[in-house]
């Protein structure tokens, strides 16, 4: 929950139970990644206006119901972000994903809140080239925060 100078504030909240997680080490890594995806940020992005971004890591149904909500798409997905500081993240989905990386859950994690801080930084997946620009980004930023 530490602040950056010039940047906004991360506030991580652990709303599931399912599983067990480091959440130090999500926090501490996420708070070294920050300063990264500010300083990445396109003008005039929302990252750039923010006091506080709030990350909750929820379970799959959790962000299932989210998703069907704001999206309209009831499927579970590994992080949603809102343009005004909201990024929600899914423990199951990094607990599965991770296995098949070799890497923990947690660092999983990680990587989602990037993209997510990414997204709030003015970058987007939508196209082939803007999906493969944020990836590059994202890969630099996590490598270098975990």
């Amino acid at each position: 929950m530490s602040s950056v100078c010039g940047g906004p504030r991360l506030m991580l909240y652990n709303i599931q139970a399912k599983i067990s997680l480091d959440i130090d080490y999500v926090r501490e890594t996420a708070n070294r990644a920050l300063p990264l995806c500010v300083k990445e940020a396109v003008s005039d992005s929302p990252l750039g206006g923010l006091q506080e971004v709030e990350v909750s890591i929820v379970s799959a149904e959790d962000i299932s119901e989210v998703h069907g909500r704001f999206l309209d798409d009831a499927t579970a997905t590994d992080v949603i972000t809102f343009d005004y500081g909201e990024i929600i993240v899914s423990a199951d989905m990094a607990e599965d994903r991770a296995s098949g990386f070799g890497h923990s859950t947690e660092r999983e994690l990680v990587l989602y809140i990037i993209h997510g801080l990414l997204h709030l930084a003015g970058y987007n997946d939508k196209s082939d080239g803007e999906s493969e620009e944020m990836s590059s980004i994202q890969a630099t930023i996590w490598e270098n925060s975990c």
